[in-house]
């Protein structure tokens, strides 16, 4: 195998039918790439197959699926490799084929799988950094309060049919369940503390389905952005939701807490879900961490989060 000319596409159980990408495998292969397909059939697969293709020598390795699989193939590549990069490690890319494709939106990776491919296989690569919530990794953005609830009630169902705003209708539906959750926030030079109806950690700039949680993120930065919403009267808050989930955070830039940091604590007075590129964890105590310039991701020239 030719490891400079060589891939692993780890895709998504629920895309490998599609014809668009086997016709977009065909059409790499016919230009001289070796690409080796790995389908998922359960939960970890994707993270299992990462791993192996690490071990195995490819040069790259492909996220073929949403937001949700590129973070397994994310900890995958984390795993076992400690804090500091490996040069031998593969390059990560992504092959868009999610609902959302947050990360891939806000980057401009092509969402046209034979684009997507060819920058996989010859696209320049840059060294950017991967975050961390109490030893989860992430590599988009950690949400929590009102926009992890909603990803979390959204049914497949109607993303399939709805793609992204099948969020935004789930967010209108939803008005009258959200309540404040109480949280202590604590970074250097930042501590905040009191109620709050939505959290987002951004390590990229865009969350459920293409609201723009942190629009100045940058992921080669070495800094985490930290945007919280405190609550607002109730008479305030459907007319806010709304303009959130058309506009994004940036709709309540006037009571916004704002921050840029290398760590962040939180604690919670109940339980707290939070959703790392959509994949949830849960607790009182959360501690975030960023690994700079960790993993190297293949990115298009005009990739707007890069610093």
């Amino acid at each position: 195998m030719d490891a400079a000319r060589s891939a692993c596409l780890v895709l998504h159980g629920k895309a490998a039918m599609r014809d668009d990408v086997r016709e977009a495998v065909r059409a790499i292969r016919s230009e001289g790439f070796s690409v080796d397909v790995r389908v998922t059939w359960e939960g970890g697969d994707a993270k299992r197959f990462a791993r192996q293709a690490a071990a195995e020598g490819f040069a790259v390795v492909v996220a073929g699926g949403g937001d949700g699989t590129v973070n397994e193939v994310v900890t995958g590549l984390m795993d076992g490799e400690g804090d500091e990069p490996g040069e031998s490690s593969p390059s990560l890319a992504i092959l868009p084929l999610g609902t959302a494709n947050d990360l891939a939106h806000a980057c401009r990776i092509p969402l046209d799988p034979v684009a997507a491919l060819r920058l996989a296989m010859s696209g320049p690569e840059t060294k950017v950094d991967v975050g961390r919530a109490n030893g989860r990794y992430f590599l988009n953005m950690a949400t929590g309060g009102f926009g992890a609830h909603v990803t979390a009630v959204t049914p497949n169902e109607l993303k399939k049919v709805l793609g992204g705003a099948a969020y935004f209708l789930t967010g209108l539906t939803h008005f009258t369940s959200i309540r404040p959750e109480h949280g202590r926030f604590s970074g250097p030079g930042f501590t905040w503390e009191g109620p709050f109806l939505i959290l987002a950690v951004g390590n990229g700039r865009q969350a459920g389905g293409g609201h723009p949680l942190c629009p100045e993120a940058l992921i080669n930065d070495g800094l985490l952005d930290v945007r919280v919403l405190p609550r607002l009267p109730s008479s305030e808050v459907p007319p806010a939701l709304r303009d959130l989930l058309r506009e994004g955070l940036d709709a309540a830039r006037r009571t916004l807490v704002s921050a840029r940091v290398k760590e962040l604590e939180i604690e919670t007075h109940e339980s707290l879900q939070i959703n790392l590129d959509g994949e949830p964890i849960s607790g009182t105590r959360f501690r975030f961490e960023l690994l700079p310039r960790r993993l190297r991701l293949k990115l298009p020239p005009d990739c707007p989060l890069i610093g």
